[in-house]
């Protein structure tokens, strides 16, 4: 999921035009090969192989109306709750876009040697992620199926395609912050959902998500010490202008304001718990060395994490005080 553009702090023009031309995606691509197969072989010791069914009440499971003649569907056949609904069904359609996700990161890294296989695993640990999600959705009658199909269409009808614009680097650090912040929305969804077994589930795609988030953060590490220059701009562009690929999703601001009063997911979190867990971590603010490309795309990121970090708390307060009026509110009845 992402943050909603009301949520967002208006943030300087991207200065992308400004990086340096020293190296060409085909040569980091070829620079970087060997830090990915350190990288892949590393994610296949720790990850985990887990059974999206074994995760899946399938007892609790029924017909639905329509061609078998079963049971419609109703809002009080699960015990997921309202925040906890809108959630998975954000979470779920941005899962559902892995074909056009896919087309990208293939198109970008290629399906050779190590590249091409990291992308494959990628797409198949993502793919379970999907599947995992609408198992427990559908068998739990957690929402309207008919509605979410149709979602589901509009979505994916609509594809994802990044900017063109933007090199290899923009890509290697967009998917640093976004996996860390899938993590956060899959994990935060599980607790507001009401139900264990969801909680449970989403905590093992989490962990997918984190895995994820490791291997283009280390990635990242390596490019910075590569190209600083570069990736520095590429940090900057990424976080100054960040979006999750399901903003396109049909109802997506309003749901992205009900999920971030909730607590899943808003700019307090992104600032805190996504952007400067991985910056810290790279040290982003404290590499020197840097040209003048490299130093202004520096400069430019510390003066809009400043800025979000302000908006952030004009949020926390709106969010403090709207809680309160619906605590009061409730009392009353």
């Amino acid at each position: 999921m992402t943050i909603a553009p009301e949520q967002r702090t208006a943030a300087a023009p991207s200065a992308a035009s400004l990086s340096t031309a020293g190296w060409t995606d085909a040569r980091l691509i070829m620079a970087l090969e060997e830090v990915v197969e350190v990288e892949l072989n590393r994610h296949l010791k720790v990850a985990k192989e887990w059974m999206p069914h074994e995760y899946v009440p399938w007892s609790l499971g029924r017909d639905f109306d329509g061609v078998l003649g079963g049971e419609a569907w109703a809002l009080d056949q699960s015990k997921v709750t309202p925040l906890g609904r809108i959630a998975l069904v954000v979470n779920l359609l941005t899962e559902d876009n892995l074909p056009s996700y896919h087309h990208e990161i293939a198109t970008m890294f290629g399906r050779e040697g190590a590249w091409g296989t990291w992308v494959h695993r990628w797409t198949a640990e993502e793919g379970r992620h999907g599947i995992a999600i609408r198992d427990y959705l559908l068998a739990t009658r957690a929402v309207d199926p008919v509605e979410l199909e149709r979602a589901r269409m509009t979505h994916m009808a609509e594809g994802f395609e990044s900017d063109n614009s933007h090199s290899m680097l923009h890509s290697v650090a967009y998917v640093a912050f976004q996996e860390l912040a899938t993590r956060i929305s899959h994990r935060n969804t599980g607790h507001f959902s009401g139900d264990p077994v969801c909680d449970q589930l989403l905590a093992k795609i989490a962990n997918d998500e984190n895995l994820h988030m490791v291997f283009y953060r280390n990635l990242l590490k390596a490019a910075l010490e590569i190209a600083p220059d570069q990736a520095m701009r590429a940090v900057a562009d990424v976080v100054i202008d960040f979006r999750m690929p399901g903003h396109g999703m049909p109802g997506f601001e309003r749901s992205a304001a009900q999920l971030a009063i909730g607590g899943v997911y808003n700019l307090r979190i992104h600032h805190d718990d996504v952007l400067q867990p991985v910056l810290r971590h790279l040290k982003v603010m404290e590499i020197g060395g840097l040209g003048p490309a490299g130093l202004q795309a520096q400069q430019e990121l510390g003066v809009f994490l400043g800025a979000l970090d302000a908006q952030a708390t004009k949020f926390d307060e709106r969010q403090a005080a709207l809680l309160a009026r619906r605590a009061a509110n409730a009392a009353k009845k």
